[in-house]
């Protein structure tokens, strides 16, 4: 290697290089899945329009999918299950189309995949002369031809996350899904953890229709402490039994060897800061459970684990840690800290009494050691306004 050229330098072009072709692959990967996404949406709204052609058509039913998946495996191979075609039919059904894609004067009927890739390719020249006509007869020919918008569904996931958003009955609740998925970067076992354990119903309990109709649209939106807090939290992948007793220390370690499950859990724009966080008052030490900052309301969040329900004592104690953090840890450009206490069970109207008339913020929320039953589930949505059954 010429000497003039450091190690250091050459390893710095070697990463970017790197960096350039891992961003390429991935944006490869992201438009396959995309295309493949848009085909199955497709081919679901051809299932569909074959269907409604006909009273007899409509009741091939349960038969035109068993042919179908015959003939499509025989003649393009794997992917086409009559599970995979019943879900392509549906998700056309469920998922429609979202935004403007084309101008079409020619036809009214939306165009396919393939016809929107012949029309974009007839649009240049192999020369690159441009085909346009002049701006008059353009205008006057649009003017004689009627308009219509040719409208696409435009993915945002893969179809194996659509897959599990078609389990999702509640149409607010899968779209909130689908955003949030989106938004975090979920896995699909993360989204199907989240679906399992209610996360849509435990965020959109104590909101109004007007909030949970902004949740649906664009995910979990994070403006106030009280928009980051949940109750309960569900810590089934601590895999803790919940009948055998754990003293607050073994809950703790439980959560640290389980950290990256735990901020999933907490929600967006959650950061570890520290445990056991050492506070010296007249030369006394005190310790803070738990620490992390949240970038988005630009606060600390301390956190109090406990292995019981919430006494009246636990409020003093957290109130007691805000008001250190909030005049020896705070910076200028941040908000004041907020408490969450993690417990066992907590009598609603006692906590109330409990946590109000501070004026820090401290919530307390239950948390449980596994997912709740498709009993307590259904339980659960009754309860709950009929905008988001």
């Amino acid at each position: 290697m010429n000497k003039d050229l450091s190690t250091q330098t050459y390893h710095g072009l070697v990463d970017r290089i790197g960096e350039i072709l891992a961003l390429a692959r991935s944006n490869v990967v992201r438009q396959i899945n995309q295309t493949q996404v848009m085909a199955y949406w497709e081919i679901g709204r051809e299932i569909v329009e074959f269907e409604q052609e006909g009273k007899a058509r409509a009741a091939y039913g349960k038969e035109l999918i068993v042919k179908l998946s015959e003939d499509m495996t025989e003649k393009f191979g794997r992917g086409f299950s009559e599970i995979n075609l019943r879900n392509m039919r549906r998700f056309y059904l469920e998922f429609p189309p979202r935004i403007q894609q084309t101008l079409s004067v020619e036809s009214e009927k939306p165009q396919t995949l393939s016809a929107k890739s012949t029309e974009e390719q007839k649009s240049k020249s192999v020369s690159g002369k441009s085909r346009e006509e002049p701006k008059s007869q353009t205008l006057s020919d649009e003017s004689e031809k009627p308009q219509t918008l040719s409208v696409k569904f435009q993915p945002i996931l893969s179809w194996s996350h659509y897959c599990e958003l078609l389990k999702v009955e509640n149409e607010i609740g899968r779209s909130f899904y689908e955003q949030e998925a989106n938004k975090n970067n979920w896995s699909v076992r993360e989204l199907k953890r989240q679906i399992n354990s209610m996360l849509f119903e435990r965020l959109a309990y104590s909101k109004d229709t007007e909030a949970v109709m902004r949740m649906a649209e664009k995910g979990q939106i994070i403006e106030k402490p009280e928009d980051a807090i949940k109750d309960p939290y569900i810590l089934e992948f601590l895999n803790l039994k919940e009948e055998t007793s754990y003293t607050e220390s073994q809950f703790e370690q439980a959560i640290i060897d389980k950290l990256q499950y735990f901020l999933l859990e907490l929600g967006s724009g959650f950061s570890f800061v520290a445990r056991q966080k050492r506070i010296t008052i007249a030369n006394r030490n005190y310790y803070i459970d738990m620490v992390f900052y949240n970038r988005i309301l630009k606060c600390f969040v301390l956190i109090d684990l406990k292995t019981g329900e919430l006494d009246h004592s636990d409020m003093g104690q957290m109130n007691f840690y805000l008001n250190y953090f909030r005049e020896n840890e705070k910076s200028e450009d941040e908000n004041d800290p907020i408490g969450l206490i993690l417990c066992t069970g907590k009598d609603d109207v006692f906590a109330r009494y409990v946590l109000g008339g501070v004026s820090n913020k401290i919530f307390a929320s239950k948390y449980r050691l596994a997912l709740p039953s498709e009993q307590e589930l259904k339980l659960k949505l009754k309860s709950i306004s009929p905008i988001i059954r």
